[in-house]
């Protein structure tokens, strides 16, 4: 049996763009996944689907399993030869108990590596604006686990925090936000020194609330705050106002649901991201080629017969040049061809294999598509469509109206996905979702099936064309339509959504 490893992984604070590199690396290559409630889900999201899982809970005095149970785990999924993924919100080393995790590990011989993940003690801080040292005001900043056992007074030295004059940082402390406000108190720090309680932070649901240590948890419970969230007391609490940046970004304090096939979202998930939105990528569909081939290479052998070769999505490219390279042929053979492409993110696909479209309609659909190569047809022209295999049936009528043949041939299947790690009905129950975006009709077809909600009327969904959103009304959602099929034109519609929503709710 192959000799198994366990990799400790900070996730970060939420925020996936705070998850590492190497983080990123070493899960897509794991086979068991053990994981706790304070990983972010947009890192919940990258775990790959052939992984196992394994959820220990783990949220203040809530555990799924104990900390012993946890050990044990990864020691026995180690000693069955899996590469094991210890995910751990924060770091794993700053109060995530990594330490008493690989001591189980070294004593029977169990490799082993940590990867540092970003903490919440300096990212949470800086997503609000508070800069943990800064030279006008601390030279130092202290980092404390507010968290005490049942029956047990505080393990703190008050009294020493207080005369570092420096910021304190609390984590897991909002249910003893009293006991340490005191405490302080109690130790002679001025009444007036800025505290703040941030939550959440990084995520959609980020906020704070900014007192003085002697009215902090006054204003708290006036204004609420729910966990997880830290405590940061110091001076430099009072630039939050000034600094704060994160709640500018047109996009902040939404999460959004981005359902295109794992692999197509990145950009669309990244653009959305750079305007503050927390977005979760889970494919609510995804392709698969056709085993059986035949068809397509049957009218690859007679590839020069055709005038036309038509694309109505990536995939049906892909798949198109995946099998014509297999077939030992390249794209010499498609020298007297002219070719079509439904929109721009398939031109770009056929860019990169070194063709550029001759055709793509103005309004990005299979409709549109099949009309305006229609107004350029003589009739009796041969036009190959290698695509899904439950594609818009218009566009070949329409082609075959005027006089065309026409090879409608499938290459791929689209199968409805559903993310184990995230329970998006539940998600959208409790109003946890502001936008859907949807760049197909199979893909909100594939969101119905995954969620099975009997009623879709709170979906905010965001369609990047006709027949997309077309399919969202049948299922009664709200809809929203780009002005052009593009992912420009999609996140600068979730943005006019936003600011319609905001300005409504203001009204």
């Amino acid at each position: 049996m192959k000799q198994g490893k366990v990799w400790l992984v900070g996730a970060g604070p939420g925020d996936i763009g705070l998850f590492t590199l190497k983080g990123m690396e070493i899960l897509s290559q794991a086979d068991v996944v053990v994981y706790d409630s304070l990983v972010g889900q947009g890192v919940l999201a990258k775990v790959p689907s052939s992984a196992r899982l394994i959820n220990v809970g783990k949220r203040a005095d809530r555990h799924t399993m104990k900390q012993e149970q946890i050990n044990q785990v990864l020691l026995e999924e180690a000693q069955k030869g899996y590469r094991v993924v210890r995910l751990k919100g924060g770091d794993p080393f700053l109060f995530g108990r990594g330490g008493e995790e690989l001591e189980l590990l070294t004593a029977n011989g169990i490799p082993y590596e940590v990867v540092p993940g970003v903490t919440s003690s300096i990212a949470v801080p800086a997503y609000n604006g508070i800069p943990v040292t800064h030279r006008d005001f601390c030279s130092s900043v202290h980092i404390i686990t507010g968290h005490r056992r049942a029956g047990r007074e505080y393990d703190i030295d008050f009294q020493a925090l207080v005369n570092t004059r420096g910021t304190l940082v609390f984590l897991m402390g909002i249910a003893a936000l009293n006991d340490i406000c005191q405490g302080l108190l109690d130790a002679g720090m001025d009444p007036k020194m800025p505290a703040a309680v941030l939550q959440k932070g990084t995520t959609s649901d980020q906020k704070r609330v900014v007192a003085t240590v002697a009215t902090l948890k006054e204003e708290v419970e006036r204004q609420g705050i729910e966990t997880p969230a830290i405590i940061v007391v110091g001076r430099v609490c009072q630039l939050s106002e000034e600094f704060g940046w994160y709640e500018r970004l047109p996009l902040a304090g939404w999460k959004i649901l981005v359902t295109r096939p794992k692999g197509r979202s990145s950009r669309t998930a990244d653009e959305l991201r750079r305007k503050g939105a927390e977005v979760l990528e889970l494919p609510s569909i995804r392709t698969v080629p056709l085993e059986d081939q035949s068809r397509l290479h049957q009218a690859l052998e007679k590839i020069e017969q055709y005038q036309w070769l038509v694309f109505t999505s990536p995939t049906g490219a892909e798949v198109f040049f995946e099998e014509m390279f297999a077939e030992k042929k390249d794209i010499r053979c498609l020298s007297s061809l002219k070719v079509a492409a439904i929109g721009q993110g398939t031109a770009k696909t056929l860019e990169q294999r070194g063709i550029l479209a001759d055709l793509i309609p103005e309004v990005y659909d299979g409709d549109s598509l099949g009309e305006a190569l229609a107004q350029g047809l003589d009739g009796g022209e041969n036009i190959l469509i290698p695509r899904a295999s439950k594609g818009n049936a218009n566009l070949v009528k329409i082609l075959m109206e005027r006089g065309a043949q026409v090879d409608d041939i499938p290459t791929y299947d689209t199968v409805y996905e559903k993310n184990p790690l995230i329970d998006v009905a539940a998600e959208i129950k409790v109003g946890g979702i502001d936008c859907v975006v949807f760049t197909s009709a199979s893909t909100v077809k594939g969101f119905v099936e995954s969620t099975g909600l009997s009623d879709y009327s709170h979906v905010t969904a965001a369609c990047i064309g006709k027949q997309t959103k077309a399919a969202a009304d049948s299922y009664g959602m709200k809809t929203y339509m780009a002005a052009k099929a593009t992912i420009d034109d999609l996140t600068t519609l979730v943005e006019k959504i936003k600011t319609n929503v905001t300005d409504s709710s203001t009204d």
